[in-house]
């Protein structure tokens, strides 16, 4: 496993993380909870150490809850990310607040969901359009000076905010989303804004949604399996291109011996300016074949035929 330094936080982490959305366990479908734990377990034992929540993830921190049991034991092994700011009012139904006091509040609770004294690193996870920022960011200050969190980031932001949350802030990282099939973080300037900065970035959303595993099938909103809310890959007519890219993936995994899944992770991790890629996985072989793509790097052509096939299929 390859390890970076997370912006000027002096951190080490793996450029792979375990995402842990998924593991809330009311938006993914229905998810055992013990193999969810093996998950992260084997993630560690394949030397990954970003493991990344959020209160928001589940009902009650559920995904917290998990990531606690999952790592109370082995503490010193991992680098916990998680985020407030985004408060779950009923089911997919979200209110975004980050006032100080709500701050308070979502940090005690992590901490005790996450059966630990301190937070690695504490994220704003989206701006608040009503509230503002920077009231929310001055508090993050405060809870590291106090010795609650180590480092501080932001998720969601776009760069006139991430530059806000410099100034306040002195952020480590930025957590936006990016995939083959989500590239907004490019096109925004995201990434390059991060590395001009000297802020770390931790990607999301590396499978897309788990299409980009090859292993997904159509899905409809039905029950806790809401994905199709959030990504429009599993209907038509996105479906269908999707296949597209998958067939040129499944191409170059083969070429390596390797899973689809790998090809998407390390096509996130060769953009300039990403520092960890996460990727979810809620069976420990899931967690097993993220790990494998550090173990080597998509060629230039490589990369080059995945974005022959994007321009082709998808613009």
């Amino acid at each position: 496993m390859e390890y970076r330094k997370l912006g000027n936080s002096g951190i080490d982490v793996s450029v792979i993380g375990h995402g842990t959305w998924a593991m809330g366990n009311d938006f993914f479908g229905d998810i055992d909870e013990k193999e969810a734990i093996k998950a992260i377990h084997a993630s560690i034992d394949c030397g990954l150490n970003l493991i990344d929540t959020a209160a928001a993830y589940g009902q009650e921190g559920a995904s917290e809850k998990v990531v606690g049991k999952a790592t109370y034991d082995r503490r010193d092994k991992v680098v916990i990310a998680t985020k407030c700011g985004q408060l779950r009012v009923f089911k997919e139904h979200y209110c975004i607040c980050i006032q100080p006091g709500t701050m308070r509040i979502e940090l005690e609770n992590s901490l005790r969901y996450l059966q630990t004294d301190y937070i690695d690193l504490y994220q704003i996870h989206r701006p608040d359009y009503n509230y503002g920022i920077e009231a929310g960011l001055e508090e993050l200050v405060k809870m590291k000076e106090e010795g609650k969190i180590r480092a501080i980031g932001v998720s969601n932001f776009n760069t006139d905010q991430i530059q806000t949350a410099i100034d306040i802030a002195d952020i480590s990282s930025v957590q936006p989303q990016l995939s083959i099939l989500h590239r907004e973080t490019i096109d925004d300037g995201i990434l390059p804004f991060c590395e001009e900065k000297n802020v770390g970035t931790i990607t999301y959303g590396s499978l897309a949604g788990g299409i980009l595993s090859g292993k997904a099938k159509k899905l409809d909103v039905e029950g806790k399996e809401l994905r199709p809310l959030f990504y429009n890959y599993y209907s038509e007519p996105m479906w269908s291109k999707c296949q597209q890219i998958l067939a040129v993936m499944q191409e170059i995994a083969e070429s390596h011996n390797a899973e689809v899944a790998e090809v998407a992770i390390n096509w996130s991790l060769a953009n300039p300016g990403v520092t960890s890629a996460l990727a979810g996985a809620v069976r420990p072989e899931y967690a097993i074949a993220n790990c494998k793509a550090a173990d080597w790097k998509l060629s230039k052509e490589e990369f080059d035929k995945i974005e022959a096939a994007y321009a082709a299929y998808m613009i």
